[in-house]
């Protein structure tokens, strides 16, 4: 059997994150995550681009014009949609996590998924940092993966289905 995946290496790759700034309290120790696992896998700072979307609903489209440029390996999506006493959440959280799996499928890019959709903000800032880890560093960390994968899956070459005779 022979087995491929991705490795934690991002040298020589680049990587875009898109970051909300609503709920920044949480998404900034995000980005900090993020930044961290690229860092501590190869990548130069010159090699990752941060944008700062208005909140988690214009994420998609950001990401759509960062995968369009095909100046990079992976992107990153990086929010806090927190809960309210009005269907508001659910609107916003569900389509942003529509909007950017739409992205990742249609662009054919790698794009890892850290909007943390939370009831209340002490549960956001555990899953920031606190007890819970850092969901932007393990975003990152799956972009990476990600896009090695990718790199090796495009090396492999397909084998024919046909018996051999």
């Amino acid at each position: 059997m022979n087995v491929i995946e991705g490795h934690l290496s991002s040298q020589g790759r680049r990587f875009g994150i898109v970051a909300a700034r609503t709920n920044d309290l949480v998404v900034s120790r995000l980005v900090d995550g993020a930044l961290d696992a690229f860092r501590r896998t190869g990548a130069r700072d010159q090699d990752v681009v941060l944008v700062r979307a208005p909140g988690a609903w214009e994420i998609p489209l950001a990401l759509r014009d960062l995968a369009r440029s095909g100046r990079f390996d992976a992107l990153v999506a990086l929010g806090a949609v927190l809960r309210g006493g009005t269907p508001h959440f659910e609107y916003v959280a569900g389509e942003t996590a529509k909007g950017v799996f739409q992205v990742s499928l249609e662009l054919d890019l790698p794009v890892a998924f850290g909007v943390l959709t939370c009831d209340t903000l002490e549960q956001a800032l555990e899953r920031a940092g606190a007890k819970g880890g850092n969901k932007g560093f393990e975003a990152a960390m799956a972009a990476v993966e990600a896009a090695d994968l990718r790199g090796r899956l495009k090396k492999t070459p397909a084998r024919s289905s046909r018996p051999a005779r």
